[in-house]
């Protein structure tokens, strides 16, 4: 089994092959990427830790909801937090616009800030638009979710009336982001590294047991 440690790039697709954008499989060279594949996938402008493999297996546990594997994004957001946006995040709900049901999902490292403080992190295209007012509210944290529903770090941060402009994917279980590794890099698993990999390839949960329960 193959495993690699990709620092995702913004601007690229988490896709095997894409036919009008680069993918992220275009960060390897095409002498070792042939059989391998994203486990899950991020957002076009979301950066950080995506994991590359052949193993299927592997794959399977890491995403399936029911395994519970947290998944930590550190983000920036335009909106003010507070206590109570903190606690409606913590007690799970209704993600932003679809209905669907979000498990609770838990801040830390809150660092308040302003527009023009982050001006550097703002995508270009509404940057001018938001600098218009300098002195609003921002803030980045690090939020903690055990799910992979789509785009569901930005609906909770909707939810609550805030609006992600950056987000990178930092940890995914027991894997970290190399802070080594700058965006587009990658590197193959440690040995560390493939010990754990070989432990959540272990994880039995009997589905069809939970399914009818």
């Amino acid at each position: 089994m193959r495993y690699y440690m990709l620092n995702k790039p913004g601007g690229v697709v988490t896709a095997t092959w894409d036919k009008y954008s680069k993918t992220v499989m275009d960060c390897f060279p095409g002498e070792i990427r042939e059989g391998l594949f994203p486990v899950g996938r991020l957002d076009r402008d979301t950066e950080g830790l995506l994991i590359i493999t052949d193993d299927g297996d592997f794959a399977f546990r890491m995403l399936r909801p029911e395994f519970g594997i947290a998944k930590r994004y550190f983000f920036r957001a335009f909106g003010e937090i507070d206590k109570e946006k903190i606690k409606k995040l913590e007690e799970g709900g209704a993600l932003y616009g679809n209905g669907e049901e979000a498990k609770p999902a838990f801040l830390s490292d809150i660092i308040l800030s302003t527009v023009e403080h982050d001006s550097g992190f703002i995508p270009e295209e509404y940057r001018a638009h938001t600098l218009k007012n300098p002195k609003g509210k921002t803030f980045s944290a690090v939020i903690t979710v055990t799910e992979g529903k789509r785009h569901e770090v930005k609906l909770l941060l909707k939810s609550i009336g805030c609006r992600i402009f950056y987000l990178q994917r930092i940890a995914m279980g027991k894997f970290m982001l190399d802070t080594v590794l700058k965006p587009g890099e990658f590197r193959k698993f440690t040995p560390e590294e493939v010990s754990f990999a070989e432990d959540y390839r272990k994880i039995f949960i009997d589905l069809t047991k939970k399914e009818q329960a």
